[in-house]
C-alpha cells in the first residue's frame, strides 16, 4: 500500500472508506506543489508557499505520515533557511545498463530500482557524486535519495529525498537539459515521522561527507 511519499504504509495502518480518493488527493496536491517550485525557478518567496503547503498538509490531511497525536501538537515542519547558493544543476551522466539493486528500507522489506547513471554537483563549493535511479515498477521514475554529514544530528540520520518524481517529487531541468537540483527542497522520507512507515534509504554510494544545510531538518523531538 503506497503512502504519501511513495513509501509504503505501515503494517496493520487503519484506511478509512475513501482513502484511494484521499491518496489521489494527497499526490494531486504535492504534484501542483511541485508544479509551483518549478515555475519559481528559485524564488525564495516560492519557497516560502510550497513550506506553508507542505506543513498545511502534515497538519490537516488524512494521508498525513504524522500519528494522530503528533498532528493534535504539530506547529510546522522544521526547516533550514533558504540558501541560493544550494540550488545548482548537473547534467546526468547517463549509465546505459546500470545495476539493478535492492535499496535497503527502514523496516528492511526489498525496494528495488535501477541506477541509470550519476550528477555531480558543487554543493557549497566542493565536488559531489551521486547515483540517480530508476524505479522498477509500473510508471517508473527517478529517484535521488542522500544522506549527507549531518545525518542523525541536525537531519534524519536515514538521509533525505531530493527527486521521487513517479510521486511528484520533481524540480524540473534547465534550458541545457541539466536536472535542477535544489537542496532547499529536500525532504524527510515519512519513517522520520512515524517508524513503521517503510522508506527506501540513501545507499553508501549516495552518502556524502559534507552537510547540506538546505530543506528539512530533523523532526523535533
Amino acid at each position: 500500500m503506497q503512502g504519501p511519499a511513495g513509501e509504503e504504509a505501515p503494517v496493520g495502518y487503519a484506511r478509512e472508506v475513501g482513502w484511494p480518493l484521499e491518496l489521489m488527493d494527497w499526490k494531486r496536491r504535492v504534484a501542483a506543489m511541485y508544479a509551483g517550485a518549478r515555475a519559481g525557478d528559485g524564488d525564495p518567496g516560492t519557497l516560502a508557499a510550497f513550506r506553508e503547503a507542505r506543513d498545511r498538509l502534515f497538519a490537516g490531511h488524512p494521508e498525513s505520515p504524522l500519528t494522530p497525536g503528533d498532528r493534535d501538537a504539530f506547529t510546522g515542519l522544521p526547516y533550514f533557511r533558504h540558501d541560493p547558493a544550494l540550488r545548482v544543476t548537473a547534467h546526468l551522466e547517463p549509465e546505459p545498463d546500470g545495476p539493478e539493486l535492492v535499496i535497503p528500507t527502514s523496516t528492511g522489506e526489498p525496494t528495488r530500482f535501477r541506477r541509470v547513471g550519476f550528477v555531480s554537483p558543487v554543493i557549497t563549493g566542493t565536488g559531489a557524486r551521486l547515483a540517480v535511479y530508476w524505479l522498477e515498477g509500473y510508471g517508473g521514475g527517478l529517484f535521488l535519495p542522500f544522506r549527507d554529514a549531518s545525518a542523525g544530528e541536525g537531519t534524519y540520520g536515514g538521509g533525505r529525498y531530493l527527486l521521487d518524481t513517479v510521486k511528484g517529487a520533481d524540480l524540473g531541468a534547465d534550458r541545457q537539459g541539466a536536472l535542477v537540483l535544489d537542496f532547499n527542497y529536500a525532504y524527510n522520507p515519512s519513517c522520520a515521522y512515524d517508524p513503521r512507515w517503510s522508506c527506501p534509504l540513501a545507499p553508501p554510494e549516495n552518502v556524502l561527507d559534507i552537510p547540506v544545510p538546505a530543506g528539512e531538518m530533523a523532526p523535533a523531538g
